[in-house]
């Protein structure tokens, strides 16, 4: 039970990354480097291998643009063999944009979905080796423009 405990708490801390704009500390604790993503599901990118460094600059000018995030990860199902494991769980992810950009218009970028990631365990703790995104649902999916144009 201790390493399904770890992995769910992992989820938090991954989290956090993004809802508490923490990219200094955490994303050494949560991820591997490199690390694999497929967030094709939300944004124009396909999946990729980075090195963490290079990742964590991603996720600070994807996330800096918004006022607030909120992730709520939930219905963690975990498979384990050995050090490695598969966590399969369900997402309620909330972006809001600064009013001044909504300009009067929807200010909440909403993505439902589920994440299918693989950890490794490390000499430091478990680690995401690979972060899949599938959204199943979405709601002004255009404001996730904001996060790209302050990225890219």
């Amino acid at each position: 039970m201790d390493d399904r405990a770890d992995l769910i708490e992992l989820f938090g801390r991954y989290a956090d990354i993004a809802d508490r704009k923490e990219f200094t500390e955490l994303p050494g604790l949560v991820f591997t480097d490199p690390v694999t993503l497929d967030f094709s599901s939300v944004a124009p990118i396909p999946p990729m291998t980075t090195p963490l460094p290079d990742y964590v600059e991603i996720l600070r000018g994807s996330f800096a643009p918004f006022a607030a995030t909120h992730h709520v990860i939930t219905g963690h199902v975990i498979e384990l063999d050995g050090d490695r494991a598969t966590i399969h769980a369900h997402v309620r992810a909330e972006h809001w944009v600064p009013d001044d950009v909504a300009g009067g218009g929807p200010n909440r970028w909403l993505v439902v979905g589920f994440y299918d990631n693989e950890a490794v365990r490390t000499a430091d703790g478990w680690r995401l080796s690979r972060v899949k995104l599938t959204s199943t649902y979405q709601e002004n999916p255009q404001l996730s423009g904001v996060a790209r144009g302050a990225a890219g």
